[in-house]
């Protein structure tokens, strides 16, 4: 239940005044709800939401300027007469509605389009004093403001002379409205009992919560949108705080729960060893045998599995499913998507049927009847090992047995997440994959509710990726070389940064002239007609994943391609990878997508084509690429250079999407509030102290209702 206390701030946002049915449905495209827990429902956005939704630049408005001083292109605040109106001529299409007004120092146009009725003449009455702000403009010299964002009496110049918070916005939202939403809002809600440590407060100068969301919607200077300043910096801790006491409950929870014991036995296992065409590396063994160790206790396993691209994680969640197999039990391998999923159906079915295993997939894409025999099949334990999509736990998915659930990184789950999947069976162990090397510094903080093991081998014969950059000028000579790649029977990606090129106004106002995907594909395919395919993120799913096949089984051999191929495509005969613009792309990105090639024992290279003048960041990360092929040199070094930044992208790492906290600045804050919550459990286990129940606000606030659940209710 929720404390009473909270219930302000999870107030429907239609609640506040003038917030109709279209404002309130713009609001939900907009606001991102701090649902770390589960997946958000379609619920409407509520005042928490509103409030935590923060500013990201400010209008200052706090002085009156002369006309005549205004600059073009500043935000201009005037006090002005109105002296004439002009409105345009019936039925002369786009001549603007104008009114003439002036102080001391000079004249100044105001300019509208499409004026309704009389409201001008009510707003700007001839011969009345107003305020005026909005962005300067000027024509054959004189001045004009153009729809100016602010027409008030004097009498309400407290109102107006001050710093002006600008938010992101979507279609059918302004500025206007959403900051009347907010200030509604922050007279709603009331503080709340204070959860952190007063001397840490003072320390870090410190308001409350609620005192701090008023200074970032109501600034009087500058340091509401400075992410490293105290306001800001409060309000960030707070959510990392939450994060982190989930994390240390749901370890707890872990810890305490039991699983099946699962026995390990040698000789099923070397049934399917000895259909391996290389033997498991050092690592791969040692970390094959943390997760018996973890699974044959009987207490409930939650590891992260990381390696790098092709270090052979998917043969040691093998190795796991088949030993749950063994002990007559089920697992579930869940993938982001249905053509990596039949890819895993079609690399493990051989060593499933080695080892006597009964193997299948359950994808959305199956046709109704093919879905219910394949559920009935689960239900019944007539199947040990299910491949699939998220389709595999919808409710109509009831499993007979589940003692393993492997997740690939795409799904991305973050600790609410982690908890809830225990609910498909007997508290199933749980082994997440990510390809994402992630620093060791960051792993304890983002997966503290999970052992950690990492793969850093390459597997016996994959060789080094040659990796080389070069000015895009090269680009007609990279396309002829791939004749050599063609006549091997070999196969190439060329991933390109956009879809369509910018129109020619979009370069004539300085859009970023990126090389277009269909451009190149038709260079491409004037060169090797009929051997070239095209892939991006705006084609329909089942007409992407039918070139993919065309270019897996051999039918095409150069794939176009936007970053849509960064994962989930495994075709071993493909040994090029040409990235244009790559000083577009983070270091991350570039790793993975570099990560599609070596997958065989053949030569592979990666191929990166930049414009130029390189600035120092994308020069450095290029050159990071070229010396080393190791995930985790590559991570910790873009740690290095960056922060946290895009390296701790959601789309890009499987990262939490904090909505306050910004891991590029507030990495420090992330690891104080790690060992915060690690201390606040150690001294008060269920929260029942005056700051624990604070504590409890703080995690019902960012709804961690699962972690919640795990407390003593007193």
């Amino acid at each position: 239940m929720r404390a009473t206390a909270l219930f302000p701030w999870f107030s429907p946002v239609s609640s506040l005044k003038f917030i109709g049915p279209a404002v309130t449905s713009a609001f939900a495209r907009l606001l991102r709800p701090t649902r770390m827990v589960e997946e958000v429902s379609q619920r409407e956005p509520v005042l928490r939401d509103l409030l935590f939704h923060l500013p990201g630049s400010m209008v200052d408005r706090r002085h009156l300027m002369p006309v005549a001083t205004l600059a073009v292109g500043e935000v201009a605040t005037v006090q002005v007469e109105i002296y004439e109106h002009q409105p345009p001529p019936r039925h002369r299409g786009r001549i603007p509605y104008r009114v003439v007004a002036g102080d001391d120092s000079g004249t100044l146009i105001l300019q509208f389009f499409q004026v309704k009725g009389d409201y001008l003449a009510r707003q700007l009455p001839v011969g009345s004093q107003r305020i005026i702000s909005g962005t300067m403009e000027r024509y054959n010299g004189t001045p004009i403001l153009t729809h100016p964002d602010v027409m008030v009496d004097p009498s309400k110049a407290a109102d107006i002379l001050r710093l002006t918070p600008q938010y992101p916005l979507t279609a059918g939202l302004s500025q206007r409205v959403l900051s009347k939403a907010i200030k509604q809002a922050l007279t709603r809600v009331k503080p709340l009992d204070e959860w952190l440590d007063s001397a840490f407060m003072a320390q870090q100068g410190y308001q409350g919560m609620v005192e701090s969301l008023h200074g970032v919607h109501l600034p009087t200077d500058e340091a509401a949108i400075d992410p490293k300043q105290p306001i800001r910096c409060r309000l960030a801790y707070d959510e990392l705080l939450a994060n982190q006491l989930a994390l240390a409950l749901a370890r707890r929870m872990v810890q305490r729960q039991q699983s099946y014991a699962i026995r390990h036995e040698d000789a099923p296992e070397q049934r399917w060893r000895t259909t391996l065409p290389f033997k498991l590396t050092q690592g791969q063994e040692a970390v094959l045998a943390d997760i018996r160790a973890d699974m044959e206790t009987g207490a409930r396993m939650a590891r992260l599995l990381q390696g790098d691209v092709g270090s052979g994680k998917t043969i040691l969640a093998f190795a796991a499913m088949a030993q749950v197999a063994n002990n007559g039990l089920q697992s579930a391998l869940m993938v982001p998507t249905d053509l990596l999923a039949r890819q895993h159906l079609e690399s493990l079915s051989p060593l499933a049927e080695a080892a006597g295993l009964r193997i299948t997939l359950l994808s959305g894409k199956m046709r109704k009847a093919a879905q219910a025999t394949v559920r009935a099949q689960i239900a019944a334990g007539e199947v040990d090992i299910v491949i699939g999509t998220h389709a595999l736990f919808q409710e109509l998915v009831a499993f007979h047995a589940l003692a393993l659930i492997v997740v690939d990184e795409q799904h991305r789950f973050g600790v609410g997440q982690r908890m809830k999947l225990a609910g498909k069976g007997k508290a199933p162990h749980l082994l997440q994959m990510s390809a994402t090397p992630i620093p060791r510094s960051l792993t304890m903080t983002l997966y503290g509710d999970m052992e950690v093991s990492s793969l850093t081998e390459r597997p016996p014969g994959r060789k080094e990726i040659d990796t080389r950059a070069m000015p895009i000028g090269r680009a007609d000579e990279v396309m002829k070389s791939l004749s050599r790649v063609i006549r091997a029977g070999e196969k190439a990606y060329w991933v390109c940064p956009l879809i369509d090129a910018p129109t020619e106004e979009e370069r004539a106002a300085g859009a970023l002239d990126l090389a277009a995907t269909e451009e190149r594909f038709a260079t491409l395919n004037a060169c090797y007609p009929g051997l070239v395919g095209l892939v991006h993120g705006q084609m329909k799913l089942p007409e992407r994943e039918k070139v993919m096949q065309q270019f897996a089984h051999g039918e095409l051999q150069i794939l176009v391609a936007t970053t849509v191929i960064e994962v989930g495509v495994n075709v071993p005969s493909a040994t090029v990878m040409v990235i244009e613009q790559a000083e577009r792309f983070g270091l991350a990105q570039l790793h993975q997508l570099r990560g599609r090639v070596g997958r065989s024992d053949a030569a592979s290279h990666c191929i990166l084509l930049y414009d130029e003048p390189l600035s120092e960041l994308a020069r450095a990360r290029l050159n990071i690429l070229r010396q080393t092929n190791d995930g985790f040199a590559i991570a910790e070094e873009d740690l290095r250079l960056r922060g946290a930044g895009d390296m701790l992208g959601t789309r890009q790492t499987g990262m939490p999407d904090f909505v306050l906290a910004n891991l590029e600045h507030h990495l420090p804050l992330l690891r104080i509030a790690h060992d915060d919550a690690r201390l606040v459990l150690s001294r008060d286990p269920d929260l029942l102290s005056p700051r624990g129940r604070a504590l409890r606000l703080l995690l019902q606030l960012y709804e961690y209702d699962a972690a919640i659940a795990q407390l003593k209710t007193v």
